[in-house]
């Protein structure tokens, strides 16, 4: 057979376009697997399918609509596990954000956010130990997170533009929601009281929200604020980095618009 023959390569690209793999294809034809995704590319390139070739809008340079609920999510989530790298490999840089194996729910929620704010751009999960990472790609990273910069957030002055204020503003439980599945959690309390002369066990929610930056805190406070939610800080030592939401009817409004991470 002649490996670059017109008869292989369509055989092959007819596999390709049936959803086969490479590898699969390269083993059942008896072709090098470099030449197999060679001829890949250049089907795809010619159908207007190759990556790269897109040009996916931006809402803050092309004025394409935001799905501001999603963002406000997935700003929450950016400010508490996520950040934003550019591997010299790669054309574009990525956002990831780091999801413990232990929650899919809130994998999937991750995803869904990403893919709705960025429609035409790929996402994917990455596998790590215990967590997978999931990673969006997109050139217009920088227009939309502008508080990406060198060094860890909370060693630097994180603040929301007007345009970003004022959609956490208009939807400040996805804002929460999306700080408490990155870095709050809702767990049980208890303590004991004296009745009647008895000790008592009680157990009650509560959340908590963990970050050492002063501003993000601060973010994550004034949304609660504006959703009537009270809260106090927690310090460990002279660390105040924990907010405490406790009282009753307070964790039965976080409850009703976030719920544990599932």
């Amino acid at each position: 057979m002649n490996f670059h023959g017109t008869e292989a390569r369509q055989r092959a690209l007819t596999l390709l376009r049936g959803g086969a793999k490479n590898a699969d294809v390269a083993r059942s034809l008896n072709l090098p697997l470099g030449t197999v995704g060679y001829w890949k590319h250049m089907d795809r390139a010619a159908r207007g399918e190759c990556p790269g070739r897109h040009d996916p809008k931006c809402p803050r340079c092309d004025g394409r609509e935001l799905d501001e609920a999603a963002y406000a999510y997935l700003l929450g989530l950016y400010l508490g596990d996520g950040h934003i790298s550019h591997y010299s490999e790669h054309r574009v840089p990525n956002l990831m954000i780091t999801c413990t194996e232990s929650w899919p729910g809130l994998m999937d929620e991750c995803e869904r956010a990403m893919r709705a704010v960025f429609p035409e751009n790929s996402v994917c999960r990455v596998r790590k130990t215990g967590c997978r990472n999931v990673k969006v790609y997109s050139k217009h990273l920088h227009c939309l997170f502008p508080q990406h910069g060198p060094g860890k957030k909370h060693e630097r002055p994180i603040a929301l533009e007007p345009w970003q204020q004022a959609i956490v503003d208009a939807h400040p439980w996805e804002f929460i929601r999306g700080l408490i599945h990155s870095d709050g959690c809702r767990i049980t309390n208890w303590t004991t009281r004296m009745v009647a002369g008895e000790r008592k066990r009680y157990e009650y929610p509560r959340y908590l929200f963990s970050n050492k930056s002063d501003d993000i805190r601060k973010l994550f406070t004034d949304a609660l604020d504006t959703v009537g939610v009270e809260w106090s800080t927690l310090a460990r030592g002279s660390d105040p980095f924990n907010i405490s939401v406790a009282r009753k009817a307070s964790v039965a409004l976080m409850d009703t618009h976030v719920g544990p991470k599932h």
